[in-house]
């Protein structure tokens, strides 16, 4: 079972937040942490009142990584054993058919720098500082960031990232592509959550089938990513959300969805 109180779960209009909670140790990533987000993610894969994802840090760090006190691996099967035991829930999180932001702090290191990259959008504040330290300790990089990565800064800069291990600063990872939105210290979590409801205020429908469809779009072709389109926009049509965003678009009335302006 988790260890109360390692990750802060809130639930308010839909929105989930998820908190880190070791700040102590930069909210690094140990066994029960682990757990508890395995345990939250599953939870909310299977709860549909969940409409959004936030995910932050307590104090003043988004996550430090992997806790190195507790990666007391003894055999490579051990080691493959560790890794196979987060996968389920980083694939399930980075497949999430509903918007996650990620609200990141301070530090986003190793395996917390890919935890963030799981996320639809990156908030950052100026004080955010991004790594793949893992060839500093001889290790390969985890948490999906050999596949989302190169999909976000393309795969030179990928390169550079992983085999250079060298920090990079919030202004740095925004022109990369890695952040979104840079915003001040205090406002950051307000920011995130201003993201989530609004993303929330999607079509439920049309949000999973475009996610669903964006994260096969480098792996497929046109003719397949056309047939996806159809048969999404076949689902899209005969919602209930479509048919009233229609009807309000025709009657001059606000929008169901409206994007969260700054």
């Amino acid at each position: 079972m988790a260890e109360p109180d390692t990750l802060r779960v809130t639930l308010e209009d839909g929105v989930a937040t998820l908190t880190l909670n070791r700040p102590e140790q930069k909210n690094a990533l140990n066994p029960p942490i682990r757990d508890a987000l395995r345990e939250t993610v599953q939870q909310i894969r299977a709860d549909r009142t969940v409409r959004a994802v936030v995910l932050r840090g307590a104090g003043t760090d988004f996550c430090s990584g992997g806790d190195i006190r507790s990666m007391n691996v003894t055999d490579a099967d051990a080691g493959r054993n560790r890794m196979d035991d987060l996968h389920g829930w980083v694939a399930m999180l980075a497949d999430l058919d509903r918007p996650v932001v990620a609200a990141v702090d301070g530090v986003a290191y190793g395996a917390g720098f890919s935890l963030a990259l799981l996320a639809d959008f990156i908030v950052a504040s100026p004080r955010a500082r991004f790594c793949m330290p893992f060839m500093k300790v001889g290790l390969v990089p985890d948490c999906g960031a050999l596949y989302t990565l190169p999909r976000v800064v393309g795969m030179a800069r990928a390169r550079e990232l992983v085999f250079s291990a060298r920090e990079i600063q919030a202004e740095e990872a925004r022109q990369m592509g890695v952040v979104f939105e840079i915003v001040e210290q205090d406002r950051l979590f307000s920011r995130a959550d201003q993201l989530a409801r609004s993303l929330a205020s999607a079509s439920p429908a049309a949000y999973a089938l475009t996610k669903r469809a964006l994260n096969q779009s480098l792996d497929s072709d046109l003719r397949a990513m056309l047939e996806l389109e159809a048969l999404g926009q076949g689902i899209a049509f005969t919602t209930d959300y479509h048919k009233e965003a229609v009807r309000r678009f025709k009657e001059k009335e606000a929008p169901l969805f409206q994007w969260a302006v700054t």
